[in-house]
């Protein structure tokens, strides 16, 4: 169904009937012993009965209502819905849920999101992480299929306690700053739908590109839809500054005949469709997490509209893109109902990295400064980090967020004015606690590696380190006498040398966001506090680290040097779950880094990893290729002590790629 539109063209919400009850989940959150969350969507206010049952039983042994302290109304037509329900919860045990609503069972409602003969939803709380699937960057308008799908293909043909523990997705599960036109203005519709909040955006400082000609700041969000730049011109809108550390704006402060150089703030070289309001990025969730809302939107309306937006013809390179970018979203909703399945029966962990609020989010200490010193690219900033809090955080480590944190929320949605969501924002950037842990065996630390920076203190260009020495003490102390550990880091602790010798190049040239030049090793302070825990004498006999990021697969073995005693150090990197990266550059990359950084190299004695030996792991394919460039989730299977057994990836086609032990090969 198509919504109406009025003599102005804008968008008329559909009846409140019309709209299904769910709109986007159920997602299974945090699952413990003591503790199960959902996270649902829905389009009024959810009345429900939660059941639980062991396996083929007909009487469930928990249940309990769902209560409007459970549920936070975001828009005239959405409720976000995180039930919490704590009791005393069978583990390792084949479990059934059931969800009841107002308008029927939940599987009556989505029948696609049963198992093959499976009556209910299932599910199983595992105390052992001994079976994972990870992975990040799942972009929707990319050409690759989506391993999201793959892996529900795969799960549908196991039995429930054969299914992983958990799917932690590392990153990136939407990409706020390169989104598709078709998605857009699907985006666009979905606001209107549900009647999302309008915004008032600030007027300070709002400086613009010189070259755009575009002098007037944005006052709303109805603004910024009639805008002529709305779509595909939204880097003329996003907010630019004068960076006086570039020498050349030196000189001209000497020579005021010359113009300085304005640079843009958000830094995505295709930030052409980057999302600005709060109900954008919100709208962006259920677009890529259900197949529900693209049910309500007419994806081909711009086509049958001769691309016109706003009075004004699309220029005819960003049609060509446009239809493009159709046909990938167009194969990617057709994956959406598996991808609803997979994460309503396992439960499922996040973590954001930098493009789920936007590119280079924290990269250095000036890019901070000229983001937050504006008042428009706060207001973004700002947007991002509160639509991961409510459809990513909460889920995670629910009880992170008291009373104080939750009247903050209440209070904005209640009477979304600029003022009180200024006031919610300033409270989410002062929140420090976005990491948080699993209590499996062995036990996971999620780590946040955005909002917790150690700052250069030598150059405002110079990348920060990934987490503050505060930070890496924390993360120390949780795991100081543990048998092992699984830490979560969105950017890969120890990557490619040769990426990160081109990225130290860039960062001395002055241009560490052209190449995104962070990673763990490239600030000294981090780095040397990250090796000494790697090395400290109760770090955990087996360390395995997930990562994902650079839209590259690999696997490294660690050893110190030096040591009888060294622990089994893990790298895994799985990503992405929907991207690529540029095959020709990546094969020249995986050459240089074999021929310029092998074990026994004498150009490792130059690096901060001297004190480590790294082994790579070849994958089971032909070539001699290292790092898998497909898009994939990762397989993680661990022994009773925590030591990595099978080390894949599933790829979007379905095929499994392993990284055998070294002496395997």
């Amino acid at each position: 169904m198509t919504a109406e539109k009025n003599n102005n063209d804008t968008l008329v919400s559909v009846k409140h009937t019309e709209l299904p009850l769910v709109l986007a989940g159920p997602i299974v959150r945090k699952a413990t012993a003591q503790h199960l969350c959902l996270w649902l969507v829905c389009s009024q206010p959810l009345e429900g009965l939660f059941s639980l049952y062991l396996s083929g039983e007909t009487t469930p042994i928990y249940q309990a209502k769902i209560t409007a302290q459970d549920q936070l109304q975001v828009g005239r037509h959405a409720w976000v819905v995180l039930a919490q329900f704590e009791g005393e919860f069978p583990t390792d045990e084949a479990l059934d849920y059931q969800l009841l609503t107002q308008e029927g069972d939940i599987v009556t409602l989505l029948p696609h999101l049963r198992y093959g003969g499976e009556e209910r939803l299932s599910l199983i709380i595992k105390t052992q992480a001994d079976y994972v699937l990870h992975g990040s960057c799942r972009n929707p308008h990319h050409e690759s299929a989506d391993s999201l799908v793959a892996a529900d293909a795969k799960i549908a043909t196991q039995a429930v306690m054969e299914r992983p523990s958990l799917l932690m997705m590392s990153g990136d599960q939407i990409y706020a700053d390169h989104v598709a036109g078709p998605t857009l203005d699907a985006i666009e519709q979905v606001i209107s739908l549900l009647g999302l909040p309008d915004e008032t955006f600030p007027l300070a400082e709002q400086a613009t590109a010189g070259e755009a000609g575009v002098g007037k700041p944005l006052l709303s969000s109805q603004e910024l839809y009639q805008s002529p730049y709305h779509l595909y011109g939204r880097d003329h809108l996003l907010p630019h500054h004068i960076d006086n550390t570039r020498n050349w704006n030196r000189l001209c402060r000497w020579l005021p005949r010359l113009s300085p150089w304005q640079e843009a703030i958000f830094s995505s070289r295709e930030s052409e469709n980057h999302l600005i309001t709060f109900a954008e990025y919100f709208a962006m969730y259920l677009l890529v997490w259900s197949p529900t809302m693209w049910q309500y939107v007419d994806i081909a309306r711009l086509e049958k509209a001769n691309f016109v937006v706003n009075g004004e013809p699309l220029a005819d390179k960003w049609q060509k893109l446009w239809q493009q970018e159709k046909q990938h979203i167009e194969r990617f909703i057709v994956g959406l109902p598996q991808v609803q399945r997979l994460m309503a029966h396992i439960p499922t962990y996040m973590i954001f990295d930098d493009h789920d609020v936007t590119d280079d989010w924290n990269l250095t200490v000036g890019w901070e400064k000229a983001a937050f010193d504006n008042l428009l690219s706060r207001r973004v900033i700002g947007n991002g980090l509160l639509s991961y809090w409510l459809c990513q955080g909460w889920g995670n480590a629910p009880e992170h967020f008291d009373a104080a944190f939750l009247a903050h929320a209440q209070r904005y949605f209640v009477n979304p004015s600029a003022e009180l969501q200024d006031a919610f924002i300033a409270h989410l950037y002062r929140f420090e606690h976005w990491h948080y842990t699993i209590e499996t065996q062995p036990k996971m630390l999620v780590l946040d590696t955005r909002t917790r920076r150690w700052r250069s203190e030598s150059k405002m260009n110079k990348p920060s380190g990934l987490m503050d020495w505060e930070a890496l003490v924390e993360m120390q102390q949780a795991m100081l006498n543990q048998p092992a550990v699984i830490i979560v880091s969105a950017a890969p602790m120890f990557g490619v040398k040769f990426i990160e010798m081109l990225q130290r190049i860039m960062t001395w040239f002055e241009q560490p966001l052209l190449i995104d030049a962070e990673n763990w090793m490239a600030h000294p302070g981090s780095a040397n506090t990250l090796l000494s825990i790697f090395t400290h004498t109760k770090t955990p006999t087996n360390f395995v680290i997930l990562s994902g990021d650079v839209h590259y697969s690999f696997a490294y073995d660690i050893k110190l040097r030096f040591r009888r005693s060294s622990p089994n150090i893990f790298q895994i990197t799985s990503s992405g779950i929907k991207n690529e990266f540029p095959n020709r550059l990546l094969r020249f990359c995986d050459l240089m880094d074999r021929l310029l950084y092998s074990p026994r190299s004498p150009l490792n004695w130059l690096t901060k990893r001297k004190r480590l030996k790294i082994y790579k792991r070849d994958p089971d394919t032909q070539g001699h290729h290292r790092l898998v460039n497909r898009s994939a989730i990762g397989e993680l299977r661990l022994d009773a002590e925590g030591k990595p057994i099978d080390i894949a990836i599933l790829t979007a086609e379905g095929e499994r790629v392993s990284f055998p032990p070294i002496e395997r090969r």
